[in-house]
């Protein structure tokens, strides 16, 4: 048995939890092996960055009289046009009568960092937050790091919320009095990763209405990092800060300007009308940098003000429409339905949700992950996507990055992949 190093009686608690997360090795392995085709990471495709419109906004900011004050630090709660910029943009997204406040607003360096700042503000080693069934794996990953339990909400076959079964499971708890570990509910709601559903109003506000009945007011995490991004529509239901009903409970809204926009400016934000939360996610922000980069703020703020922001949203829906189309035709050309696999078109969002035959095992590790590398295929596995009693036979498929003449070799590969593992 081999000495520990001497570090490693001084990490803490979290320090010694802490895992390689999966999202980076995903990024790295399409990175760093030019030969292995990734339908995994949820890299935007370069050819979408907008070069043209950043240079324009930059030079909009040199031509502005007065010291260049957007290359300086700026604030931790961020720059307020922009945070009114964004607020005005989710009022006009869920028809609001009302103005969502700007102080309601704050800018953080993508919108994982939201999410960050949300559970460490809420939750202790110990406590439970409830996810759906499929959810994002990263934030499943930050959950489990900070000790944290994610536990699925209950589920029909239908993929529907099941909220009888919510209503026996809070009842089970309060009368145990593990409800009081129950800190949060995290939605992806909008065309989500990795599932590409997304949530009725109805149910949102069912969900509400259960916890109400339990007299539990967990806060509700909305993950809208997709909602801009539909091929043919917006999807119509309305953010959780706009439903009559919700006002009980603590609610966050977390958005981006990085999938919709350019993924290296790096600029997500939070929307949190309970003032006390708030301030809190703000205290902890500016222990850990003080700010989001102000230079990539100022830059957002000249192309939604200019309207070169909703022009490359434009451009953006309409290619990835067609690299949806190109992969679905790829799979369909090539039979994958007739091998056991099905999915439903995504609506928006950069992922396709497979479903293999029941037996088959797409988990990290198996035969058939192994088969894919082999073939020079990477993917998400379904099982990293599920806060306990994972399927096993399910894939997230990207594509985001590639572009459509590899994106068709990819799918190829993949489909070899899973004929060569029928039985």
């Amino acid at each position: 048995m081999s000495e520990s190093s001497p570090i490693e009686r001084l990490f803490s608690a979290q320090g010694r939890r802490l895992s390689p997360p999966q999202i980076t090795g995903l990024m790295s392995a399409a990175l760093e092996q030019p030969d292995l085709l990734s339908l995994a990471a949820g890299f935007t495709d370069t050819e979408t960055l907008p070069l043209q419109e950043v240079l324009a906004a930059v030079e909009s900011l040199h031509a502005t009289p007065g010291p260049p004050e957007y290359l300086q630090y700026g604030t931790n709660r961020g720059r307020p046009l922009l945070r009114s910029q964004l607020a005005a943009r989710v009022t006009r997204q869920d028809r609001r009568q009302d103005s969502l406040d700007d102080a309601s607003v704050l800018i953080t360096n993508g919108s994982q960092q939201m999410l960050s700042l949300a559970l460490q503000t809420l939750c202790d080693p110990g406590d439970v937050i409830l996810v759906e069934r499929p959810t994002y794996f990263v934030m499943l990953e930050l959950a489990r790091g900070l000790g944290v339990e994610p536990r699925s909400l209950p589920y029909r076959d239908d993929g529907t919320l099941d909220h009888p079964a919510l209503d026996r499971m809070l009842a089970d708890w309060t009368e145990s009095g593990e409800i009081r570990r129950l800190k949060a509910v995290y939605l992806v709601s909008y065309f989500s990763n990795p599932s590409s559903h997304s949530l009725p109003e109805a149910e949102k506000l069912a969900l509400g209405e259960t916890f109400a009945r339990h007299n539990h007011f967990p806060a509700l995490i909305e993950d809208a990092a997709y909602r801009d991004l539909f091929f043919d529509s917006p999807y119509p239901a309305r953010s959780i800060l706009a439903l009559p009903g919700l006002e009980r409970f603590p609610l966050l809204y977390a958005g981006t300007c990085t999938k919709p926009f350019a993924t290296g400016l790096k600029v997500g934000f939070g929307i949190c009308p309970d003032e006390l939360w708030r301030d809190r996610m703000l205290y902890l922000k500016g222990q850990q940098d003080f700010g989001t980069a102000n230079f990539n703020q100022a830059i957002l703020e000249q192309v939604l003000s200019s309207g070169a922001y909703d022009l490359c949203l434009e451009r953006l829906r309409t290619h990835y429409r067609g690299k949806r189309d190109a992969l679905l035709e790829t799979f369909e050309s090539l039979g994958l339905a007739s091998l056991g696999w099905e999915w439903q078109p995504p609506g928006g969002g950069l992922y396709v949700w497979l479903r293999g035959p029941a037996s088959l095992r797409t988990g990290s590790g198996t035969e058939f992950q192994k088969r894919a590398l082999e073939n020079g295929v990477l993917y998400v596995p379904g099982d990293l996507c599920y806060g306990d009693r994972p399927p096993g036979n399910q894939v997230r498929i990207s594509f985001g990055v590639l572009p459509r003449k590899l994106l068709a070799e990819a799918a190829e590969r993949f489909v070899r992949t899973a004929a060569e593992s029928t039985d």
